[in-house]
């Protein structure tokens, strides 16, 4: 019953959406942004169920695969297609309340659909498999985006250096795991022909872009020290930490939790630490 309902939770997409929502707070607090920020949460929150349903609903069941996420996904394809399309209104709501600043979101959606776009059933879109390093950096670029740089473009007066900082070391975080999803992903995108960055290179310069990449996120985390409290820059130091302490077993191990829940959890991890010391702690 416990682990039916840990797959209710992971599988739907509703961990990963509270793992960007968490994230955007995070940014709103440490740039000090103001703006329409309970529609954005609400926008965030129904395109991220939409957009990770409608991605999961295209991944085909395989009778060969390991991945119980996969086996989930095809005993509940309707679910996530419902799921799709509710939330899909639910967006398009929000959308409208944002309006304003429909250019910048329209990036986001644009970015989002060339991470999908090559498992839709459409030879018009198969070309975007082809790109050498589309799909890692279209995953990075859209969270990066969604949960960072555009809250700081929508809002009013923010400040730019600490904005650049923080999406740099949140764009060298993500991507650094994201290269750990798509080193276990690697044997099925090439039976697919799917082409990323990571089925190009061996793993000795895979490692070096990896670390350099943990190491990016390091530097920009502590040229954000004069501009926020330590409480901020060491929730990020940890974040950074953590994701380096379990590479290797990330490197060895394949498990649907171990990537699903703990290394999307490292996302939000820097964010959920400094969401706790600010509710317990902070006066």
């Amino acid at each position: 019953m416990v682990q039916k309902l840990l797959n209710f939770f992971v599988y739907t997409s509703v961990y990963i959406t509270i793992c960007a929502l968490v994230m955007v707070w995070q940014t709103n607090y440490l740039l000090d942004l103001h703006y329409l920020q309970t529609d954005y949460y609400l926008f965030v929150l129904f395109s991220t169920i939409c957009s990770y349903n409608f991605h999961w609903y295209l991944t085909p069941d395989s009778p060969d695969t390991h991945s119980e996420r996969v086996r989930w996904g095809g005993r509940n394809r309707w679910l996530m297609m419902t799921l799709c399309v509710l939330a899909g209104i639910g967006a398009a709501w929000y959308f409208w309340q944002l309006k304003a600043h429909w250019l910048e979101i329209a990036g986001a959606v644009f970015l989002t659909f060339l991470y999908s776009a090559p498992k839709v059933p459409h030879k018009s879109l198969r070309w975007l498999s082809k790109i050498a390093i589309g799909k890692t950096l279209f995953l990075t670029f859209v969270w990066t985006y969604v949960t960072t740089l555009l809250p700081a473009l929508i809002a009013d007066h923010t400040p730019v250096i600490p904005a650049i900082l923080f999406t740099l070391h949140r764009f060298a975080l993500i991507y650094a795991i994201c290269i750990l999803f798509d080193r276990r992903d690697i044997e099925e995108d090439k039976q697919a022909g799917i082409r990323s960055l990571i089925t190009h290179l061996p793993n000795a310069q895979l490692r070096k872009v990896y670390y350099g990449s943990l190491l990016l996120a390091l530097i920009t985390a502590l040229g954000l020290y004069p501009y926020s409290d330590f409480a901020g820059i060491l929730s990020l130091l940890i974040a950074v930490a953590a994701t380096a302490l379990i590479t290797r077993k990330a490197w060895q191990d394949n498990s649907d939790y171990l990537y699903y829940v703990v290394l999307d959890g490292f996302m939000m991890l820097s964010a959920l630490l400094h969401l706790g010391y600010v509710c317990f702690f902070s006066k």
